[in-house]
């Protein structure tokens, strides 16, 4: 997350599908209701499983603020 951002966890769950509707329909909305050139990506806290928008201004914005967490094996 950015650092000025001011969130209950250092880290978050974030959908970076570009092909999700949830981000595609995010920039004529924004546009019409803010007239704003973003959109915002689908995020959960996963502390406290609070799920809000994470805005972004680009397709690629914060791609790297990503951090690649390992899965464990079963």
């Amino acid at each position: 997350m950015p650092e000025a951002a001011a969130y209950d966890s250092p880290y978050h769950w974030a959908c970076f599908n570009n092909d999700c509707g949830y981000f595609r329909e995010g920039w004529d909305w924004m546009l019409q209701n803010y007239r704003a050139r973003a959109s915002y990506r689908y995020r959960v806290d996963p502390s406290t499983g609070k799920v809000s928008p994470l805005g972004v201004w680009s397709e690629d914005a914060l791609l790297d603020q990503i951090v690649d967490v390992p899965t464990a094996k079963t």
